[in-house]
């Protein structure tokens, strides 16, 4: 008896996770991609979405994030994840077994905690993703993760098939933790970058940028479009995932080589669960649709 391999999926909970975009994504991704480059990777859905696709599946990828947590989590993942599985599951049988004063307690003790091993490091963030509220990674100032302990019945620390498949699909790719231009540097016109940099914000309220110690503001987004730009002078393919704010519309929209489309997602995070409607997103590429994998008839 043969049993069906279980596809690549995120193992972590992200802000901005792009599980509701990914058919207009992969629609969208082009047909043939040698080097997958995602500088952003956050919780990395269309790298897994692509690499457990037979007709799609890039021959490498070049992952990487800011986060030195999570770049060390992802390098885990794929060097180590039986350790770091065992990690989890006394993690998850002991905070099972708790009350929840108890759980709360545990909670609070781990986010204290400053691990150096790798495989401690990555065991800490997974716990505190799936425990902490609402699976929101957020640091202060100094650059402590600082989200309140959540209140889930039977959350999933240790996934036993997500992580397996993550590893298998993380085995050819290289983990940077660095600046997003960096990541892309030996990027060539065989290959793909996917940006979903933190999205420029559509009011002063909806502002969340906070997944490292530094900012993502207007200068940042600016210096990504001249990035964006070099990239298309080269002739390397490009996808951008960002808000349909005016000043970004204005910055792309203006430019006859990009594409820029509205796609509808709902919001993954948010404190008060009526505000997690559906909202436009912007997907925006620099090739030709007859170059693209496959187009949605309808955006709707």
């Amino acid at each position: 008896m043969t049993t069906t391999p279980v596809s690549a999926r995120p193992f972590v909970k992200w802000a901005g996770g792009k599980g509701q975009l990914l058919h207009a994504l992969r629609e969208r991704a082009p047909r043939e991609i040698d080097t997958y480059y995602e500088p952003f990777v956050g919780g990395g859905a269309l790298f897994f979405a692509l690499a457990s696709d037979p007709e799609l599946a890039p021959r490498r990828a070049v992952l990487n994030d800011a986060n030195r947590e999570l770049a060390t989590t992802y390098e885990v993942v794929r060097d180590d994840v039986g350790a770091l599985m065992e990690r989890l599951r006394a993690l998850e049988e002991r905070y099972l077994a708790a009350d929840d004063a108890a759980r709360a307690e545990m909670y609070y003790s781990v986010r204290e905690e400053e691990p150096v091993a790798p495989v401690d490091v990555a065991a800490r963030l997974i716990f505190l993703n799936k425990t902490c509220f609402n699976g929101l990674y957020r640091v202060n100032r100094r650059g402590r993760f600082n989200v309140p302990h959540g209140r889930y019945a039977r959350p999933r620390i240790l996934d036993c098939d997500a992580l397996p498949a993550a590893s298998r699909a993380l085995a050819s790719a290289e983990i940077c933790c660095g600046d997003f231009e960096a990541a892309v540097e030996g990027a060539g016109t065989d290959d793909f970058v996917y940006f979903d940099p933190p999205f420029h914000p559509l009011s002063k309220t909806s502002s969340f940028t906070g997944y490292t110690e530094g900012e993502f503001g207007r200068p940042e987004q600016l210096r990504l479009k001249r990035s964006i730009d070099a990239l298309t002078d080269r002739g390397v393919p490009v996808m951008l995932s960002n808000s349909p704010h005016e000043w970004i519309l204005g910055a792309y929209e203006g430019a006859l080589r990009y594409r820029v489309e509205r796609t509808p997602a709902r919001r993954a995070i948010n404190s008060r669960g009526d505000r997690r409607g559906a909202i436009d997103e912007l997907i925006v590429t620099n090739y030709p649709e007859s170059r693209m994998y496959g187009r949605l008839e309808s955006l709707a």
